[in-house]
């Protein structure tokens, strides 16, 4: 049922061109008026449902109760509350249903019939609000891996070959299939723990599946090992993948929906000697991109690194191992200085981020469009700044450097320890020092540390031993508390919770460019720049550690010297 024309227009004030407008949308596309006049924008939804509540004398609530007792979910398929955005509420005694459109009387109804909630009363709440309600009750009882893998004898080989909807949500699966099951139960567990990976080992007698969280590797299943080749065949189907190629590495991507969430998924199968191992890189599209300011970088180095992503030429380089943020800080330093007035184009492997006003091109080895043959074409697009993803070989790095000579502005990352280690590096890759002096602005070292878990943070008395190997002294320590993390259900019992950088930047003042012309000795590059002032990666990390931030341990994982 709908309302006539006067009701938006007398009872709620909405003009009548906006309400002819949605009509004619309506007649097109079909849907609800009221969620047609939120999603063009001609009223707030919020607004909106306060004159409903306001006009019909119904209650209404901004948001949803924690704790929502999930016993419904066996009986209601998820695709019906989805599709008339209405979600059963039983919290403590008071019971409710909540729903986004007050007109839907038919299907809320049919809700407290299957239920048995005759006297329920309606409630209404923003549509995004019962949305992530409705995801969170049937992802956190969907059946447990024990449970899946019972049934997993009894599989019907064709069910794994049944193709994945690019657009359908993960939870809204319904197959019977313990395999899609268990692959399904695999991604909404990863996405909801906040994973960055996934493998799967296979080993003589077992099979292992593990997670990565905050770049630490914990177990998460242990199917039986007749499972595999059912499993990985699944993952293949997903990615198109050729499945009967065993033999051979393999590369694809999945792209999935898990609770409402985007997830792009890059898939790389490498042959082992008990059977293919499987590694899942977990990229959420809807990830904001991390601004400048929020990497976490002290300000006597976010200053001096600001200005130097501005400069007019030059290189600016990344450096540290993989997995580290080498790319978050380069996206995040992109989008600082991306505006109208100049043109930004990236060469990049794989593109992980897509950013609005870049233009930004994906390596492929299969065409020999590889990071050299990119920035050479790249060159003569007129660039005001360039993104080389990773300088690998001698050719790319002759090409960014005379980019950078040509008055470009080039960022990149390598793999090296250390900020002095870069120039050795880019030195025995060939390049003359006398160019590496000229052309290189800075270099950023950085590493990712877990941060202490605020639910079950603790201090202690540290071991004067472990604090030494910080470099800190006594005199350091006095009024300051080092802690740790206990371990809680919210850490999943790792006493850590998200991830913070610690920074190491060595600007190439003249005094260094002259030490560099002489010499590719990084040890004294580094002696160098510490007597001028360069704070490195260990007394970054020893700074967090005085400020509550990280553990000693964690410092002394990521930053060793």
């Amino acid at each position: 049922m709908q309302p006539s024309e006067n009701f938006f227009t007398e009872k709620l004030g909405i003009s009548e061109e906006t309400v002819q407008q949605a009509l004619t949308i309506q007649q097109e596309k079909g849907g609800t008026l009221l969620r047609i006049l939120v999603r063009q924008e001609a009223v707030d939804e919020i607004d909106l449902l306060q004159k409903l509540a306001e006009v019909m004398n119904m209650e209404y609530s901004i948001s949803l109760p924690s704790g929502i007792e999930a016993d419904f979910t066996t009986e209601v398929p998820i695709g019906f509350l989805k599709k008339h955005v209405m979600m059963p509420i039983a919290v403590h005694d008071d019971i409710y249903i909540a729903i986004n459109d007050p007109f839907s009387f038919q299907p809320l109804d049919n809700l407290r019939r299957i239920l048995g909630w005759e006297t329920a009363r309606p409630v209404l709440c923003p549509h995004n609000a019962i949305i992530s309600a409705i995801n969170f009750a049937y992802d956190m009882t969907q059946n447990t891996a024990e449970e899946v893998m019972q049934d997993i004898d009894d599989e019907d080989p064709e069910a794994l070959f049944s193709e994945i909807e690019d657009t359908g949500d993960l939870l809204d699966d319904t197959s019977d299939s313990p395999v899609i099951k268990l692959v399904n139960l695999m991604f909404s567990q990863a996405v909801r723990d906040g994973a960055s990976d996934i493998h799967i080992e296979p080993y003589q007698n077992s099979l292992k599946i593990r997670q990565r969280l905050d770049g630490i590797l914990y177990d998460m299943l242990t199917p039986p090992k007749h499972v595999q080749s059912a499993l990985i065949s699944r993952i293949k189907v997903m990615a198109r993948l050729n499945i009967a190629e065993k033999r051979l590495p393999q590369d694809g991507r999945i792209e999935l929906k898990v609770a409402s969430k985007e997830v792009d998924i890059r898939v790389s199968t490498l042959p082992t000697a008990f059977g293919e191992r499987v590694v899942l890189r977990l990229l959420e599209k809807s990830s904001v991109l991390i601004s400048l300011t929020d990497l976490g970088m002290p300000e006597d180095r976010f200053a001096p690194f600001s200005e130097q992503i501005k400069a007019a030429n030059g290189i600016v380089l990344v450096t540290g191992p993989t997995g580290s943020g080498k790319t978050t800080t380069l996206y995040a330093a992109l989008t600082s200085i991306n505006n109208t007035d100049i043109n930004i184009i990236t060469v990049e492997d794989p593109i992980e981020y897509r950013i609005s006003g870049i233009g930004q091109v994906q390596v492929n080895s299969k065409i020999d469009l590889t990071f050299a043959a990119g920035l050479r074409s790249i060159v003569r697009q007129d660039p005001d700044v360039i993104l080389v993803g990773e300088i690998r070989d001698t050719e790319t790095a002759e090409i960014a450097i005379q980019s950078a000579l040509t008055g470009h502005l080039v960022f990149s990352t390598l793999h090296t320890n250390d900020a002095a280690s870069s120039i050795t590096r880019l030195i025995d890759m060939g390049i003359e020092p006398f160019l590496i002096a000229s052309s290189i602005n800075a270099v950023l070292a950085q590493r990712l540390v877990r941060i202490i878990c605020p639910d079950c943070r603790e201090s202690y008395d540290p071991d004067p031993e472990a604090i030494a190997k910080l470099g800190l002294t006594p005199e350091d320590m006095v009024g300051k508390k080092v802690y740790r993390g206990r371990g809680c259900a919210s850490c999943h019992h790792t006493g850590f919770k998200g991830r913070c950088g610690i920074f190491e930047l060595l600007v190439m003042d003249q005094q260094m460019k002259q030490l560099v012309f002489k010499t590719a000795n990084a040890n004294e590059i580094k002696q160098l720049a510490v007597e001028n002032g360069m704070i490195t990666l260990r007394r970054d990390g020893a700074e967090k550690v005085l400020q509550g931030i990280t553990t000693i341990e964690e410092v002394y994982r990521v930053a060793q010297e």
